[in-house]
């Protein structure tokens, strides 16, 4: 997963359930960085808001977890209930059109949540903690996420997966996705991951064997035409943290969860 312009956008501007649905506004702004001559949020006061968003506290083995009573909580509750409704309606009329209902979800911090490793770097990527992390395979979910992948589930809606992980993280993504309660379609046919030594066909226009040029929105956009136009599905939602996870088409309606930590071009 490459993480760019970490605390790149303020809280208000990932926070907000308003804005959760991409799409159904200009929801565009939240992924435009600073170009002005006036000085930056300080960094220092960021970190607090974000703290106080997130409810963040360290659990008695030291791990930082998010509140279920924080802010961030209740923004994904109304994203969650928003959700279930349109799911329920969405599957329904796509089944009396004769179409095979699709939803597609990113993993990191959209079912993962990745705050302790945030908080314990200082909201600075690198590769090798990353991957370290991980591959411990035990971050908490993301609240009502995994709810929300079964509930689809139950409505007769397949379930996919869109993901910025590397197929070397395959074992470790699949081994914490059971432990959170996501354990819905999690094979290699619905779970798909970033290959580049072995890049899917559909791929071929930025990715070659070793020569991956796909951005974010390139491969997911990518990933979710073949859901749609060589494995037959519409995909009546696409979930994610990140606007690079939602861009590109191919989904009937865009949730944007929130966010605050990094941001992904």
């Amino acid at each position: 997963m490459h993480k760019s312009l970490r605390i790149a956008a303020s809280v208000a501007a990932c926070a907000v359930a308003g804005a959760a649905l991409y799409g159904a506004g200009a929801a565009t702004a939240g992924q435009s960085t600073a170009n002005s001559t006036h000085e930056p949020y300080n960094i220092g006061l960021l970190v607090k808001d974000i703290d106080t968003y997130y409810g963040t506290a360290a659990d008695a083995n030291g791990v930082y977890q998010a509140s279920p009573t924080s802010p961030y909580a209740k923004d994904l509750a109304a994203i969650d209930k928003s959700a279930r409704k349109y799911i329920d309606q969405a599957a329904r009329k796509a089944r009396h059109h004769g179409e095979k209902p699709a939803v597609v979800f990113d993993i990191d911090d959209t079912l993962l949540l990745s705050l302790d490793y945030e908080k314990k770097t200082n909201y600075t990527y690198n590769s090798a903690t990353w991957a370290e992390y991980v591959a411990k395979a035990d971050r908490p979910a993301v609240f009502g996420s995994p709810e929300l992948v079964r509930y689809a589930k139950s409505k007769g809606v397949e379930v996919f997966y869109n993901s910025g992980l590397k197929e070397s993280q395959r074992v470790s993504a699949v081994e914490n996705l059971k432990k959170v309660g996501a354990d819905v379609n999690l094979d290699a046919d619905h779970m798909f991951l970033k290959d580049a030594a072995n890049p899917p066909s559909y791929l071929s226009a930025c990715a070659t064997a070793n020569s991956w040029t796909c951005t974010t929105v390139q491969y997911k956009s990518g990933t979710r035409k073949h859901i749609e136009n060589d494995l037959g599905y519409e995909i009546i939602a696409n979930f994610g943290d990140q606007y690079s996870d939602l861009e590109g088409g191919y989904a009937d309606r865009r949730y944007k969860l929130p966010n605050p930590t990094y941001f992904v071009s």
